[in-house]
């Protein structure tokens, strides 16, 4: 059917096919150089204002300073759009958009069969063709046959659009990604003008750069209505979508916001004490822009020193946030025993990244689960969550905030690379729903001790210092009960031992109970942690469609786990475990419960497909059948 199609901004100039789909993945992949994030953030905001349900994913190159052209340098970001409910950024592209020959060898595997692959044909010469490891040109021998392929020579054009633009070659060069993006646009029917105004205001002291992207984009727009190659256009519809009102947002802004909600409902003032480590530092830019809600950020000069400092900040009555990844939460073990040992409330947000070591500092993993919960000198217990998307960021760190004050414990907050860096709409919460914890300090001296213990949470009192007739003494060595003071009596400290224990234990009376989403019982079970969530729910989800009886449940409170987690398990013939690690969880659960579990790790960096989940379903319970 032939259909003209109109932009609020530029109207097509011939008749073109539509398409609409339900759902699309797009990829842009090129130089860290490129722009790619910049371009796959500007398609995934425009999308988000259109209303589409979507999920990304950007991949950065681990290589800070790769050289250009090269493998290791490759940044790629990933977006995927649907007129539905999704949960995940998408198995493989259907588009993929190669600013030159290394992006293109690294992404290739991924698209899908007769998927769209647009070229920038500029870059493929010798040079760049044997910096990517390719004897010849994939252009001419054939290898791209499977492929809808058009080869557009993205730096020419680029330079042609703006030959009158007064800027200098390499300032013209740069503009070539919003070329990419103008051709994005015309293929899937976005409106430019929420760009326009991005790129307004972005370059508002350099209007000559701003106009001449925004030039750029438009040539790459009227390049595809022009060109009589690109045939079609294709059409995603907005989802539907519980009412409300939403905005687009990364696992580091939710996090970032569901701490300064906790600040507020909680009526202390926020203190973040954090040392730069990839992919924990957004959250530290994050915050460092809220400081009009009452937020300290302080950039310490080293891991230690930014927990020590947020356990101080603890003491003198903030709500205390340290932030950082799996190599640097080894470095803070030490002070976080320190803050176990005195009581004090704080949050430790870990945003995990492949390791060990220095690892994949930009890629995704799940091994820190037995660290946070075993990774400290002694009998150290304290309670462990997880978020298992974007949006449940902000959820997860009022959560943890909530049980860290309630609780006088430190507490481990779980993310990692994919969640922090992905993003999603997220429906903004209605405030008075927000749970209310208000603080109240010891103030009065009269039978006071500062290891008395409140009798539901045996939770200590939180006296601040300077606080009359309640100075009292805190540190690293045991604490006879009640009094504080130092104390060596061997069955004081197995009393102690005990109690602390017994407190973390007793958060398990408030966790929700663990829901099982399909059949309470069963032959298979499928149980996720963290930023599997969405993998798992979409297999699950295909997997019943298909007639296997499979269920699905997620944990989000790691220790203590929900008090039901046994009688569920048990309900179930098996229990099948994805998890970005050996089986660190599918350990536990068995050490527990002494239940057989099937463990599916994946240690790739990668995070888990929606269908590598589906085909081990099918796998487990076509072997029973």
């Amino acid at each position: 059917m032939k259909l003209p199609i109109v932009d609020s901004e530029q109207g097509s100039s011939r008749a073109v096919d539509r398409e609409r789909l339900d759902d699309v993945v797009i990829r842009f992949a090129g130089d860290s150089g490129d722009g790619m994030q910049v371009t796959g953030s500007q398609f995934t905001s425009t999308s988000a204002l259109i209303g589409n349900d979507l999920a990304t994913f950007p991949d950065f190159p681990a290589e800070i300073r790769a050289p250009a052209g090269t493998l290791p340098g490759v940044s790629a970001f990933q977006v995927r759009i649907a007129d539905y409910d999704i949960h995940t950024p998408g198995d493989a592209p259907d588009v993929l958009v190669a600013m030159n020959p290394a992006a293109l060898k690294v992404n290739l595997g991924d698209l899908r069969p007769n998927g769209i692959l647009i070229v920038n044909t500029d870059e493929f010469v010798e040079r760049n063709l044997k910096k990517a490891g390719y004897e010849r040109s994939p252009l001419e021998d054939g290898s791209l046959d499977a492929y809808r392929l058009f080869q557009v020579p993205l730096a020419t054009l680029t330079r042609r659009a703006l030959e009158d633009s007064g800027l200098d070659a390499k300032a013209v060069e740069r503009c070539k990604n919003f070329f990419a993006l103008g051709m994005a646009y015309w293929l899937f029917s976005r409106p430019i003008e929420p760009t326009l105004r991005f790129l307004a205001k972005k370059f508002g002291a350099r209007p000559e750069i701003a106009d001449a992207n925004a030039r750029a984009m438009k040539a790459g727009w009227n390049f595809c209505d022009i060109t009589e190659a690109f045939q079609t256009r294709y059409e995603v519809m907005p989802a539907k979508l519980a009412p409300g009102v939403y905005r687009n947002v990364t696992g580091s802004t939710a996090l970032a916001l569901g701490l300064v909600a906790a600040s507020r409902r909680s009526g202390l003032p926020l203190f973040q004490g954090a040392y730069p480590i990839t992919p924990a530092s957004d959250l530290l830019h994050e915050l460092a822009q809220l400081k009009s809600f009452g937020v300290t950020t302080f950039q310490a000069e080293d891991e230690i020193a930014a927990i020590c400092a947020a356990i101080g900040a603890s003491f003198g009555g903030a709500l205390a946030v340290t932030s950082t990844s799996g190599p640097g939460l080894a470095l803070k073990s030490e002070a976080l025993n320190l803050a176990v040992m005195v009581e004090l409330p704080l949050v430790v947000v870990d945003i995990q990244r492949g390791g060990p070591s220095t690892g994949l500092p930009t890629k995704t993993e799940q091994a820190d689960l037995l660290f946070a919960l075993y990774g400290r000198n002694n009998e150290s217990p304290l309670p462990v969550l997880a978020a298992a998307s974007p949006a449940d960021c902000f959820d997860l760190a009022i959560e943890a905030c909530r049980l860290a004050v309630r609780y006088m414990t430190p507490v481990i907050l779980l993310s990692d690379g994919y969640l922090a860096n992905g993003s999603e709409p997220w429906r903004l919460p209605e405030l008075d729903r927000l749970p209310d914890f208000p603080v109240e300090f010891r103030t009065s001296p009269e039978g006071f001790a500062p290891f008395l213990r409140d009798p539901e949470t045996l939770a200590r009192p939180w006296a601040l210092p300077g606080t009359a007739g309640l100075e009292h003494r805190i540190g690293g060595l045991e604490k006879q009960d009640g009094s504080g003071n130092v104390s060596y009596d061997p069955a004081n400290h197995e009393h102690m031992v005990r109690l602390r224990a017994e407190k973390i234990a007793r958060i398990a009376r408030e966790i929700p109970p663990l829901e099982v989403d399909g059949e309470p019982a069963g032959e298979l079970l499928v149980l996720g942690w963290g930023s599997t969530a969405g993998a798992i729910t979409g297999a699950v989800n295909l997997a019943r469609r298909q007639g296997l009886p499979v269920s699905r449940a997620h944990l989000r409170h790691l220790n203590p786990f929900p008090a039901n987690l046994g009688e569920v398990l048990a309900r179930f013939e098996r229990v099948l475990v994805p998890e970005m690690n050996l089986g660190q969880l599918a350990f536990l659960l068995q050490g527990r419960f002494l239940k057989p579990v099937i463990s599916f790790p994946k240690v790739q960096g990668k995070p888990f497909f929606r269908n590598e989940v589906l085909e081990k379903i099918q796998a487990v319970l076509g072997g029973s059948r």
